[in-house]
C-alpha cells in the first residue's frame, strides 16, 4: 500500500466514534474502550472552535450529547472546557486524542470548512499524518485539505466523487481520482439504491482504493459485506464486529 495508514491486513475493523452503541461517542473513555477491545482503527469527527482549536465532536451543536448548548464554531476552547458529555467526559481536543494513542490509526471526518486548516496543522504538530485518513462528505472540503497536505496524507472520497465512482462501476465510463485517494467510505446503499456490490468493489480495487462501509451494526449484514469482499467495516457495536472477525480469523493479534 502507498499509504502507511493502510499497512494492515484487511478487512479492517473501525470503531465508529469510538463505539457509539455504548452510550457515549467521541470521548476519551469511548476511545479507551475501543483500544482495550483491540481496535486499531478509530473513526472520529472534527469541528473547529471559534479560536481555531480542532475538537473531536460529531454534531455542529452541543445540544444532543452534552449538558451544554450552542454551535461549536461560535464557542472558544475555554467555553468548551466546562462542557460535560454524559455528566462526566470533556469534549476532547484532536491533539489530545492523537497523542494519547500513538499506535492507533484515526479516520477523521472534517465536518465543516473552518475545521480544515486547524486539523491539518494539528497533524503536523503531532507528527500524526502517516496514521490518519481525512474524510468528508464535501468534495470541496477534501480538496481544501489535499491542497494543504499534498498527496502524502491519505484521504477518502466526497459524495460527488462517490456518485461518479458508482456510475463508472455500472457504465464503464472512465473516472479520475485525486492522488491521495486511498479509500472510498460509503453506506451499503443510498435510500433504496445499492452502492456496494461486486462491480463497485472490483472497480475500486482496480483503482487501488479500499472499500470501507459504514455504519454496520447487524452481524448478518457484516457477514454479507465481508463475503462481497469489502476492506473494512465501521460499527457502533464493537463486540459484535469483533466476535464476527474472530470467528473468521480476521481479528488482529
Amino acid at each position: 500500500m502507498p499509504f502507511p495508514y493502510l499497512d494492515a491486513p484487511t478487512p479492517l475493523a473501525f470503531a465508529h466514534r469510538g463505539g457509539a452503541a455504548d452510550g457515549d461517542e467521541n470521548t476519551i473513555e469511548a476511545f479507551e474502550r475501543a483500544v482495550r477491545l483491540g481496535y486499531r482503527y478509530v473513526e472520529t469527527d472534527v469541528h473547529a472552535t471559534a479560536d481555531g482549536i480542532p475538537v473531536v465532536f460529531h454534531d455542529a451543536t452541543l445540544d444532543r450529547v452534552t449538558d451544554g448548548a450552542g454551535r461549536i464554531s461560535s464557542l472558544t476552547w475555554s467555553d468548551l472546557r466546562s462542557v460535560r458529555i454524559g455528566g462526566a467526559a470533556l469534549v476532547p481536543r484532536l491533539d489530545e486524542v492523537l497523542t494519547a494513542w500513538p499506535g492507533i490509526r484515526f479516520n477523521i471526518d472534517i465536518k465543516a470548512d473552518p475545521g480544515v486548516a486547524p486539523t491539518v496543522e494539528c497533524l503536523r504538530s503531532t507528527s500524526a499524518a502517516d496514521r490518519v485518513l481525512l474524510a468528508s462528505f464535501s468534495d470541496r472540503r477534501l480538496a481544501q485539505a489535499r491542497a494543504l497536505t499534498g498527496p502524502t496524507v491519505a484521504t477518502s472520497l466526497g459524495s460527488r466523487s462517490v456518485a461518479r465512482l458508482r456510475l463508472a462501476s455500472l457504465t464503464g465510463t472512465p473516472v479520475r481520482l485525486p492522488a491521495s485517494a486511498a479509500a472510498v467510505q460509503v453506506p451499503p446503499r443510498h435510500g433504496r439504491l445499492p452502492i456496494v456490490d461486486r462491480r463497485f468493489i472490483r472497480l475500486a480495487h482496480r483503482l487501488s482504493l479500499q472499500v470501507h462501509v459504514w455504519t454496520i451494526d447487524d452481524p448478518a449484514e457484516m457477514a454479507r459485506l465481508l463475503d462481497l469482499g469489502v476492506d473494512g467495516i465501521m460499527t457502533d457495536r464493537l463486540t459484535v464486529l469483533k466476535d464476527l472477525y474472530q470467528s473468521r480469523g480476521h481479528w488482529p493479534t
